[in-house]
């Protein structure tokens, strides 16, 4: 899947510090003339990144920026939103591409699956490192698809800051409100740019109010468009009270001009932005006690008066008390808008050192980090992601994995850069990290530097417990928080395509599993079959993809079932099951157990086993079927036909909102009713439609469905 491309390569041990950058400058030069011809897809990358034209930095800043100037970022929104188009600009921008890349063209650097080029969709994440103006930013593209929720959730996890993007024309959707929940978990903060301002439709307006009804964000509103939808020219600067005016004549959008707002030339312009800019004073001062402090003792007379840099600090601080988002706008593919977005990147979101980590205390400045994903690589074997949170990391260094209570030693340690990735010869804090040659280290596992530092961190961490009166063990103290692993709803059987090929199968699925927690696979017990479980269609279908380009199986999908679940409906003493499936919303009282002197537990766990069987036989079983969250939205003219299809399919409507000239409607819907719905909804509505589903909860079947349901699965119909 990743080519495999290495860049430069640097042994610290045999260089001298007064000659790195000699020997660094003819290290990429003599690279370059022999991968020149291996670049993949024939994107015209810069020659380095981190090289801007005759720029050529130093190893140092490269490799260890100072923590302060180090942004952890993530890009998310619902799908189609323009997050991949909107990285392929900023990697364009800070000069780490010299071609801008297209979604639809198949040619992005972040979507480098031949999944994802294929179907114009992020599937996994990606990571990118480049540099921005004096700062360093390690960005992630994440997926907007519902399937691929966990990617982005183990993205959040170690990002410090996050851009949300928005359709301007759709404002808040369905997947937003998934991934904003995430970030509020993982307490990120983060930037609001309303994208596609050009698209018919785009309403500035509607889409901030959307972040502040349906989001219950408090919006900052730092840039107002000029123009919407075919009129929209560019921005103006709030802050400022600027206009910033993109050159109709670039293809790319590197020119543009700002020019402050004149009484002469803008009137209009200049009186909405100078209401614009008083409003987010006072908004700003009523949530930062400095900042009031400040308007209230020198500029109360005239709010003209605050100083830019002022407000900007005052503006850094409230998103990272995460008590209100700063609002930008633009249209990533029409290249404007893009490089104010970076600079709001810098100027707000925070620093490594600005987030409150606990765990640190008890680390002092010994390594930890958290592997957060991994990816298998034919030549390379597993690469490790991970998010470096104190410490230094050094290729052939051992590290010692908590949660696998294992040693391993790291064997080259690179930058990402998409399917590309730079080796270097350290890195600090702060920093993401990819490690090659640790076998064992999966998602989530904490990772130190030996089990000595473990233990020392460990009596830190127990020590502080005392104080705080709290009865948590040394290791779950020392444990990063990992990800939440969702359960799968969907589930079919593979098979290799002769005996021969299982263990080949075996293999394909176990390095999958490593990559993709949501992925389950077990073996049917009564058939021996291998069972795929996986939280969609598309999930599954990615999969079955995959193991034929990546491990050369042509393998066989059963046909596709919906994971139910069991419960009984009144107490017994003493089920045998409907389908098989997992039960659920049961609590077991054991009244008595008698243990002879010799018993084993072996035979006592049997026993109590065989009881509880016995018991669930005598109560009256229901099967729950899982129950989706559907949002469809659909123009007025093809309305009626989509509910009276969702009607069929068992659908609760719950409500029908009207989106700019769109009809969004909102209800619930089993997941067994709704396979293959993508299709439908297409013919339905000559394609003109969109619809996005998230598990909400396990509702009973009403017995007529049971029934049906029973007599297809034993055979019967």
């Amino acid at each position: 899947m990743l080519s495999n491309l290495r860049i430069f390569a640097v042994n610290p041990r045999k260089i001298s510090s007064l000659h790195i950058n000699n020997m660094y400058c003819s290290r990429i030069t003599s690279s370059l003339k022999r991968i020149k011809t291996h670049v993949p897809l024939g994107r015209n990358y810069s020659s380095l990144p981190g090289l801007i034209g005759n720029d050529i930095k130093s190893l140092h800043s490269i490799i260890s920026p100072p923590v302060a100037k180090i942004r952890n970022i993530g890009i998310m929104a619902h799908i189609d939103a323009g997050k991949t188009t909107t990285t392929e600009r900023i990697l364009y921008y800070s000069g780490y591409t010299r071609s801008l890349g297209d979604v639809d063209d198949g040619d992005t650097v972040t979507d480098f699956m031949a999944q994802e080029r294929e179907r114009g969709i992020t599937i996994q994440s990606a990571a990118v490192t480049f540099d921005w103006k004096g700062y360093r930013v390690n960005l992630i593209d994440t997926p907007g698809h519902v399937d691929f929720t966990l990617e982005v959730e183990r993205c959040l996890r170690v990002l410090d800051g996050a851009v949300a993007v928005f359709d301007a024309s759709a404002g808040v959707e369905a997947q937003t409100l998934t991934v904003w929940r995430q970030a509020d978990k993982h307490q990120i903060p983060r930037i609001c740019f309303l994208n596609k301002m050009d698209k018919t439709g785009a309403s500035f307006n509607y889409a901030v109010e959307s972040i502040r009804e349906k989001l219950k964000a408090k919006p900052l509103l730092l840039q107002l468009p000029i123009g919407e939808a075919k009129n929209f020219k560019g921005v103006v600067d709030v802050v400022r009270k600027e206009k910033l005016l993109w050159n109709s004549n670039s293809d790319d959008g590197k020119d543009f001009e700002r020019k402050p707002l004149l009484e002469m030339s803008d009137p209009e312009l200049l009186k909405e932005t100078t209401e614009a800019r008083n409003a987010l004073i006072e908004q700003v001062a009523d949530l930062d006690d400095e900042f009031a402090d400040l308007v209230l003792g020198e500029f109360s007379e005239n709010f003209d008066l605050v100083p830019a840099e002022k407000l900007q600090t005052a503006i850094h601080r409230v998103t990272l008390a995460r008590m209100a988002v700063p609002v930008l706008c633009g249209s990533a593919l029409k290249n404007k808008g893009v490089q104010p977005l970076l600079d709001a990147v810098t100027m707000y979101l925070p620093s490594p050192e600005e987030r409150n980590y606990e765990f640190l205390q008890w680390y002092k400045d010994d390594l930890c980090a958290l592997a957060f994903k991994v990816l298998h690589d034919k030549q390379r074997g597993p690469l490790v992601f991970m998010r470096i949170y104190s410490g230094m990391i050094k290729p052939q260094s051992a590290i010692h994995n908590i949660n696998g209570n294992c040693t391993e030693r790291i064997s080259r340690l690179l930058l990402p850069f998409a399917d590309q990735h730079v080796e270097i010869p350290s890195l600090t804090a702060g920093n993401i990290a990819l490690t090659v040659g640790l076998k064992h280290t999966a998602t989530g596992d904490t990772i130190v530097s030996s089990k000595s530092s473990a233990l020392a961190a460990a009596r830190r961490a127990g020590r502080e417990g005392e104080k705080k009166h709290e009865q948590n063990s040394e290791a779950e103290r020392l444990l990063l928080a990992g990800v939440e692993i969702p359960e799968p709803v969907f589930f079919c059987t593979i098979e290799p395509p002769s005996v021969a090929k299982q263990p080949d199968l075996d293999h394909a699925l176990k390095c999958l599993q490593r990559e993709d927690p949501s992925l389950k696979v077990k073996l049917d017990p009564d058939s021996g079959q291998t069972v795929l479980c996986g939280m969609g269609e598309l999930h599954i279908e990615i999969i079955h993809d995959r193991i034929k380009r990546e491990y050369g199986l042509e393998t066989y999908l059963g046909p596709l079932q919906v994971a139910y679940r069991e419960t009984i409906l009144n107490p017994v003493r003493a089920t045998g099951p409907l389908l098989g499936s997992p039960v659920q919303d049961v609590a077991i009282t054991l009244h008595s157990l008698i243990i002879h002197p010799g018993t084993s537990s072996t035979m006592i766990s049997a026993c109590v086993s065989r009881c509880i069987q016995k018991a669930l036989k005598k109560a009256d079983n229901q099967v729950l079927e899982p129950l989706m969250n559907l949002e469809v939205t659909v123009t007025r003219d093809y309305l009626s036909p989509v509910l009276a299809d969702l009607a069929q399919r068992r659908g609760n409507i719950q409500e029908i909102q009207t989106r700019q000239d769109n009809r969004v409607v909102i209800g619930f819907v089993p997941l067994a009713e709704i396979m293959g719905y993508s299709t439908v909804l297409r013919t339905l509505t000559s394609g003109s439609a969109t619809f996005a589903l998230e598990l909400s909860n396990y509702q009973a079947m009403n017995p007529q469905d049971q029934s049906t349901l029973l007599s297809r699965r034993s055979g019967l119909t």
